[in-house]
């Protein structure tokens, strides 16, 4: 007879269940405010003009009502933000620790919330469809660096009336290879805007894809963890919100620079080793898109030079090296176009409006008014010429620190890239919440990170929501945003009270729905 017959009458002893997983209430609060954003957007979206949703009995249904279209979509936008900065909070620097969720749930998590956007209509811009006009300007063999979609399409084709009103005359701002691809779409799509649109959404995707593939690499060189670095990065609102709802081209611009950094950083010690040149193209590729990328390529210049020993010589054979690729790839991409440099003439396009969160232009804006104060006129222009110039100028005295500092080996050159490319942004003339973006996704990567990760986290929580979601202003229904705002936190509330009380019935004691902690257990009063 066994021990275990002979203590037949002895109770089992029972087993604790492990405690449940506390980010799952905040993935599931995400992902709801995803679905009512792709919802929303059916009515506060930036939908082209005339909407084709008019006269749908169900998909048309949130457009006849867009006040309400807008209150469910700010209250999806409050729940992902939350449900975003709960998560982040959970995380640490050197890895996920329980109960933190692990790389593959966060990649789950980034993935289930990115798609209602990426099937619902474009959010927070219609720079989309400045996009369609001027690629198809090309396709039609005229030149988009000259013409505006209004004189080159006419104000009545359909991929210029969905163009805000300030842009309809301006030529493209944007770099060769952007139009060139564009180009393609247009052959694909024609003049059918919906289906050009999600066909963009499809190009910004694929940027989202090379940001989701370098993110981690550069992260890992870093000596960071490469989940907590998508999480910032990849999943963080400005980019759902921006590149994946609002499908801006940052997304292409990005992912090819970091893809570039990732793979220039892997060269050997040969100035011609391929993959130093190839990642230096897939840089040059990215600034053709959108021109600031080329500011990496000097950090991975200083980089390959300060592993050389950081000599004169050691940094003229680099900049050579890089000099000679990016002529090398700028001709190619002139002769593939057909578009030649005409593009460096419109780069300034812009700075047309005055944007409030760049501070060389609140600088200029208020020296201007100081003048009108002071009866010496108006000469706002002339002042926002002068801050603008200086803060151009303060920019460049900044990057030339970072990079003297890369050089040194005092700075990585994911660090000093990210910095350098927030200068330019800050100090710029122009700024909007996705052009922090440049700087926000490469410093995830970076070694400064455990130092700012609040700081990360708040500063891109209070920018995803500055944007209204209709990508437009509100000049003559002025009353109807801040009515949307407080029905939309009206709706928030009430939410995150029935989801309050729904994980106190659920978890019970097995973990704090709020703070994630796994509360002390009575002991057990039984003798076994």
């Amino acid at each position: 007879m066994v021990a275990g017959e002979l203590d037949g009458a002895r109770a089992p002893v029972p087993v604790e269940a492990p405690p449940r997983d506390p980010s799952r209430a905040a993935r599931r609060l995400g992902l709801t405010g995803t679905l009512l954003m792709g919802v929303g957007a059916l009515g506060s979206g930036a939908l082209p003009v005339p909407n084709p949703l008019f006269g749908l009995r169900l998909l048309g249904l949130p457009s006849r009502n867009a006040t309400i279209a807008i209150a469910i979509t700010y209250a999806g936008i409050g729940m992902l933000v939350l449900a975003w900065l709960w998560i982040g909070k959970m995380l640490r620097w050197n890895g996920a620790v329980p109960p933190a969720p692990d790389r593959a749930q966060l990649a789950r998590t980034a993935v289930l919330w990115a798609i209602p956007l990426a099937v619902a209509p474009p959010l927070f811009s219609r720079d989309v469809y400045s996009y369609l006009a001027q690629s198809a300007i090309l396709a039609r063999g005229l030149d988009p660096y000259v013409l505006g979609p209004a004189q080159a399409l006419g104000v009545d084709d359909p991929l210029t009336r969905s163009i805000p009103t300030i842009w309809r005359d301006t030529p493209a701002p944007y770099g060769p290879l952007f139009l060139w691809l564009g180009r393609g779409i247009t052959a694909l799509t024609g003049n059918d805007v919906v289906l050009g649109l999600f066909a963009h959404r499809v190009l910004a995707l694929l940027g989202v894809g090379l940001i989701v593939w370098a993110l981690p690499r550069l992260a890992r060189r870093c000596g960071l963890d490469a989940g907590l670095a998508l999480w910032l990065g990849a999943a963080n609102p400005l980019v759902l919100f921006h590149l994946v709802s609002g499908i801006h081209n940052e997304s292409l611009m990005i992912g090819l620079m970091l893809a570039g950094m990732e793979i220039g950083l892997r060269a050997g010690p040969r100035v011609l080793d391929t993959r130093f040149l190839f990642g230096a193209l897939l840089i040059v590729g990215a600034s053709a898109v959108k021109v600031p990328a080329l500011l990496a390529l000097g950090f991975l210049g200083t980089e390959w030079a300060r592993r050389h020993g950081g000599r004169v010589r050691d940094v003229a054979v680099s900049a050579g090296a890089l000099a000679a690729v990016t002529v090398v790839g700028y001709a190619a991409l002139a002769l593939v176009t057909g578009l030649g440099l005409g593009w460096v003439t419109t780069l300034d396009t812009p700075s047309l409006i005055r944007s409030w969160m760049s501070v060389s232009t609140d600088l200029g804006l208020i020296g201007g008014q100081i003048g009108i104060l002071g009866g010496l006129g108006d000469h706002t222009d002339s002042v926002l010429v002068l801050t603008r110039g200086l803060g151009g100028l303060a920019a460049g005295i900044v990057v030339l620190m970072l990079l003297l500092a890369s050089l040194r080996g005092r700075l990585d050159p994911v660090t000093g890239m990210g910095a350098g490319l927030g200068a330019v942004v800050l100090l710029g003339p122009i700024v909007h919440p996705w052009y922090l973006l440049w700087a926000a996704i490469p410093l995830a990567a970076s070694q400064g990170l455990p130092h700012y990760r609040r700081a990360a986290l708040a500063a891109s929580a209070v920018l995803a929501l500055l944007v209204p979601p209709t990508g437009a202003d509100f000049s003559f229904r002025a009353y109807q945003l801040p009515m949307a705002i407080l029905a939309g936190i009206v709706m928030l509330v009430l939410v995150l009270l029935v989801q309050r009380r729904q994980l106190a019935g659920k978890q019970g004691a097995d973990v704090d729905a709020w703070s994630g902690r796994v509360p002390a257990r009575e002991p057990d009063p039984s003798p076994h």
